[in-house]
């Protein structure tokens, strides 16, 4: 799931199909202000299906985060349906709205024609969020080994998400001795992304397991989850007996507390640099 702002409001959006699909309640908040755009969406929607109008027949029920931090179940809509909601919803907001959603919707189909936009902007991104370059180099590095990994998961009949999860948490725990839940913890993690909160080495050991698992996985053929996890545990060692000989020399952990919760990634960098030490 995805969030965009406009105007201040946060809405959540998902990729279905290669396109995006947005909360139609969130769409209405954003165009009201209504304190419960839940229940205005729900009474737009009684009259929209009293009126026939095809634009409630379109929405599609789909699983986003709820601000309690699970995922239900949510109304949502395509482009093409949130431009037939916002028809009905009387606000001075609608045009800038129409404008906004045309913009980020036909993001997503540049992004497809050419993959390289979805690199530079979320290059950007983390520009904005207040990383350094050379954190970026490696964590676009990491996107790109992980998306190579999981490729292969895909084609060798490794069933989904849970499955992905499991494998995933294997390579962690042999590389840093930490599945990536216990990991979050260790560093006061709680819906952040993990790796957004890693250090270079812990990118770099993090790069290297999933790396190695992926060679072992096709050098090895390895078909199905219990394959793959055994190839997951090998890539995972790799990565950690590497770990383990440079923490022997260095006199250093890798596995770090460290975060960038209350201060940026490049903020922090600098400040060690003016200390004289050099990045973990």
């Amino acid at each position: 799931m995805h969030l965009v702002v406009f105007n201040d409001k946060k809405i959540r959006r998902v990729l279905r199909n290669d396109e995006w699909w947005f909360s139609v309640a969130d769409v209405c908040g954003a165009l009201t202000g209504s304190t419960d755009a839940g229940a205005y969406w729900r009474k737009l929607k009684q009259r929209l299906k009293a009126e026939g109008s095809e634009a409630v027949t379109n929405c599609h029920g789909l699983k986003l985060v709820a601000p309690d931090g699970k995922k239900r179940t949510t109304d949502c809509a395509n482009t093409e349906g949130i431009f037939r909601i916002i028809q009905s919803i009387p606000s001075p907001k609608a045009e800038p709205f129409k404008r906004w959603l045309a913009k980020v919707g036909y993001e997503r189909v540049q992004e497809i024609e050419n993959p390289e936009l979805g690199t530079a902007r979320t290059r950007e991104l983390y520009r904005a969020k207040g990383y350094s370059d050379e954190w970026i180099e490696k964590r676009m590095r990491g996107i790109a080994i992980r998306a190579e990994l999981t490729d292969e998961w895909k084609n060798r009949e490794v069933g989904g998400s849970l499955e992905y999860a499991i494998l995933t948490a294997e390579i962690s725990r042999a590389t840093f001795g930490l599945t990536p839940s216990e990991y979050k913890e260790l560093k006061q993690l709680d819906r952040e992304n993990l790796r957004d909160h890693m250090t270079d080495l812990e990118l770099i050991f993090s790069m290297l397991g999933e790396a190695a698992t992926t060679e072992i996985t096709r050098t090895q053929d390895a078909q199905g989850f219990d394959e793959n996890r055994t190839a997951a545990g090998k890539g995972g060692r790799i990565a950690g007996e590497a770990r383990e000989k440079l923490e022997l020399e260095s006199g250093r952990r890798v596995v770090s507390k460290d975060n960038y919760l209350g201060v940026p990634e490049k903020q922090q960098r600098l400040e060690r640099k003016r200390k004289g030490g050099n990045p973990p």
